[in-house]
């Protein structure tokens, strides 16, 4: 799997260890920066993520900020794009197999770096299961996707 890995200065400290969790699971990491920790914004690191993404360049991405929640509410302006903040494991499996998520966002300055190398695993090992009720409720998502995209959500 293809996965492609962003961050802000927040997120920069740990962004090195995902990087080695990701290639120790046999996993590619896509590189979308930023590759240093000087002062950048989230919202740069959060499109370039989705845009591999959408652009079949990745198949999943992790996004990493200080508290994990600007950059995921960037990603999920990006149609295509289901980002989750996860800091328990239980979620960062069960967003993917339930919800589809595509891209997990962690808050570095929230968890340790033991939790989000658990967390990483969690994510990169789950699979959406497909089933009737999860489908049922992911298009019911995407068609609101749609209908944004579209302009007709508020009509």
């Amino acid at each position: 799997m293809r996965i492609a890995l962003g961050c802000d200065h927040g997120g920069f400290p740990l962004k090195q260890r995902i990087v080695s969790v990701i290639q120790a699971a046999g996993h590619t990491v896509v590189n979308c920066g930023t590759d240093s920790d000087c002062s950048v914004d989230y919202p740069d690191y959060a499109l370039r993520v989705g845009q591999v993404i959408v652009a079949g360049e990745a198949d999943r991405g992790i996004l990493l900020c200080g508290s994990g929640v600007g950059i995921s509410v960037a990603a999920n302006k990006i149609p295509g794009i289901r980002a989750g903040v996860c800091h328990d494991i239980y979620s960062a499996h069960q967003g993917v197999e339930h919800d589809d998520m595509n891209v997990l966002c962690l808050g570095a300055r929230i968890i340790g770096e033991e939790v989000a190398v658990e967390l990483v695993r969690a994510y990169i090992n789950a699979q959406f299961t497909r089933e009737e009720r999860h489908l049922r409720r992911l298009n019911k998502v995407l068609q609101i996707e749609r209908d944004a995209v579209a302009g007709t959500l508020f009509r």
